[in-house]
């Protein structure tokens, strides 16, 4: 019958209008939403999906650093460059370059990258490598860390003079393979 295929066609027509005005008002509503849920990204995040690329980390005090980033935990990340590692304190980064669009969020992170920034300084400390400590006012520090404290790392240097840097000033950990 006629009559009810021009009753349909107006019906759909409706109905499209009708999904058009909804997905027009809630189109603001979603762009919110997203802004909202973006706010929850952190650095460390970011720089989660960015593992084994290279970046580049503007570090205060120090400048740029440049490497393969290699790990990535709560409050910290290791870059690794030709001859050299950095351990940064993420307080310490400016700026970075070369990271991925993607994050992963840290309830998807080992409980090995939930670590702090003790932990691989205790690290260095048992290697007993020598290594270069960088604060955050531009200071460098060179020896061998020998004990990690509850916020402060202790550098003995080739003098035998011991410093204690606290973490809050600590900008870069430069070992040397």
């Amino acid at each position: 019958m006629p009559w009810e295929d021009e009753l349909f066609e107006v019906l759909d027509d409706l109905e499209q209008q009708a999904a058009a005005l909804y997905d027009a008002e809630r189109a603001p509503e979603l762009a919110d939403r997203s802004r909202a849920e973006y706010q929850q990204v952190t650095l460390a995040a970011r720089l989660m999906a960015s593992l084994d690329r290279d970046v580049a980390l503007d570090v205060r005090g120090l400048g740029t650093v440049t490497g393969s980033l290699r790990r990535v935990a709560s409050g910290w990340c290791l870059l690794g460059g030709a001859g050299q590692d950095w351990l940064v304190p993420l307080p310490a980064v400016t700026a970075v370059t070369g990271v991925s669009e993607r994050a992963v969020p840290e309830v998807a992170w080992s409980p090995v990258s939930r670590l702090g920034l003790a932990s691989p300084l205790r690290r260095v400390a048992e290697s007993g490598e020598r290594c270069v400590v960088h604060t955050v006012e531009g200071r460098r520090h060179e020896g061998a860390l020998s004990r990690v404290g509850g916020d402060f790392v202790e550098v003995v240097g080739p003098s035998g003079r011991t410093v204690l840097v606290a973490f809050e000033g600590l900008a870069a950990v430069q070992s040397r393979d």
